[in-house]
């Protein structure tokens, strides 16, 4: 009898976890539709709630207020120190000021309570990228991808194709021959499944625009498409620094200086610390420079 109500408790334990963690899948998705000023009436209704604060960090994640969100995912940890939701929101702000040591502390922390958290994963997958650790930001998109769309939020999901496939990119640009068609051949595929699931985001955007902007032409390269790309990137968030540098390169290769210097200081004036943007400028080309 003491084992079946163990066995009872400890499948209801499991269930109550399981349907937890859709509910913060629920909220990603809403948050991506939600107005500021919706999602400000619905914290204040119940202040102080998980769901409130988090639906309402997400938001400002969204519009890019960094220090607002870093200000609502604090409040979470103070409610409930242990919450790796509210852990992970605030590895996502320091990620984005480039603090990405301490960003990476938290995000283990997070993985270790909730190892298959997509945002978390999705977060460390940006940082091995940045750090270039490839094969890891590989492993970890494919991680996300494996989990299924069930199981993913649509941004995090759409993020880990862009991941997977920016990366794939990247070791063949980095590879010799063989590395160049094993690798590079898988670009294009991950981004237009991205592209199919979010035609409209500004990082699917700036994903194919970056690709038709670097790859060589024989392999599909395409100025002019990298060109209508970026600007519906910069056109659906204007506060996308990625998307300025990326259009100082378009500029670049088609010989208008003027206009590279003009994009890639409205890059570094929207995000000082843009990886990026620092890398074109620098020359250092660890981000890829040349078509």
């Amino acid at each position: 009898m003491k084992r079946v109500i163990v066995l009872c408790i400890v499948f209801s334990f499991c269930f109550l976890s399981s349907c937890f963690a859709l509910e913060w899948k629920k909220m990603h998705e809403q948050a991506d539709k939600a107005s500021l000023q919706e999602v400000l009436d619905f914290e204040k209704k119940d202040p102080g709630s998980a769901d409130g604060l988090y639906r309402l960090g997400l938001v400002y994640l969204n519009l890019h207020k960094d220090k607002d969100a870093e200000n609502v995912f604090g409040r979470m940890l103070s409610i409930d120190p242990g919450s790796p939701e509210a852990k992970w929101g605030l590895a996502e702000v320091l990620r984005r000021q480039h603090e990405l040591s301490e960003s990476e502390k938290l995000l283990k922390e997070v993985i270790k309570l909730q190892p298959n958290f997509p945002p978390a994963l999705v977060t460390l997958a940006y940082i091995k990228y940045t750090k270039l650790e490839l094969n890891e930001a590989v492993r970890l998109a494919s991680k996300v991808i494996n989990l299924g769309l069930g199981n993913v939020d649509l941004s995090n999901f759409v993020r880990a194709y862009l991941i997977y496939g920016g990366t794939k990119g990247l070791i063949a640009h980095r590879g010799g021959p063989l590395s160049k068609v094993f690798n590079g051949t898988v670009v294009l595929s991950y981004l237009r499944k991205a592209e199919s699931l979010q035609p409209d985001s500004a990082g699917v955007l700036l994903g194919m625009g970056s690709f038709y902007l670097l790859a060589p032409t024989i392999a599909g390269g395409d100025l002019e498409k990298a060109q209508v790309y970026l600007n519906k990137a910069i056109a659906a968030d204007p506060l996308l620094a990625d998307a300025y540098a990326r259009r100082a390169q378009l500029y670049r290769f088609k010989g208008d200086n003027k206009k590279y210097e003009e994009y890639l200081n409205k890059a570094q004036d929207i995000d000082p610390g843009s990886e990026l943007a620092i890398d074109i400028k620098s020359g250092e080309c660890k981000f890829v420079c040349a078509r």
